[in-house]
């Protein structure tokens, strides 16, 4: 074994599973709390906007996210390793496209292209089906086995 495995943290998969669901609980609190506060920000329309990011957000994580969720839980069980990589609980992927959407939210809220009250409105429709999809990963992490348990 070289020097690079040795040193790489490995978890057993359920580990990742639970690794995966705190980030996308965080992902997902983080979009809610920042929609929440530019939502207090300007009472402008306040129910409505609220009720078109719920339901908003409650359409993207059936027709999408939960879908999205579920390969991943599935990927990350199907790994080859009893004891993957500690970074393996996203794909090369999703690192990119997580990054690009974090930059992205940034830059809108930074730049002021989109006023605030419609961005409290992506923010909250973005972070409900993230926040729900982290369910998934608890779910799978706590009840599902490893391939070396069966």
């Amino acid at each position: 074994m070289n020097l690079l495995q040795t040193l790489t943290p490995r978890l057993p998969r359920r580990h990742l599973l639970i690794i995966a669901a705190l980030v996308w609980t965080f992902a997902g609190g983080m979009l809610l709390y920042q929609g929440m506060l530019l939502f207090m920000g300007s009472g402008h329309l306040l129910w409505i906007r609220l009720m078109i990011s719920v339901a908003g957000g409650l359409i993207f994580y059936r027709f999408l996210f939960s879908e999205i969720s579920r390969k991943h839980a599935r990927r990350i069980m199907d790994l080859p390793h009893e004891r993957p990589c500690l970074f393996s609980f996203f794909s090369i992927r999703s690192y990119i496209l997580m990054g690009i959407m974090i930059t992205a939210g940034i830059t809108l809220r930074k730049s002021g292209i989109i006023q605030r009250e419609y961005l409290s409105i992506l923010y909250v429709t973005m972070g409900i089906p993230l926040f729900a999809s982290a369910f998934r990963f608890y779910n799978a992490g706590v009840y599902s086995r490893d391939k070396g348990q069966e």
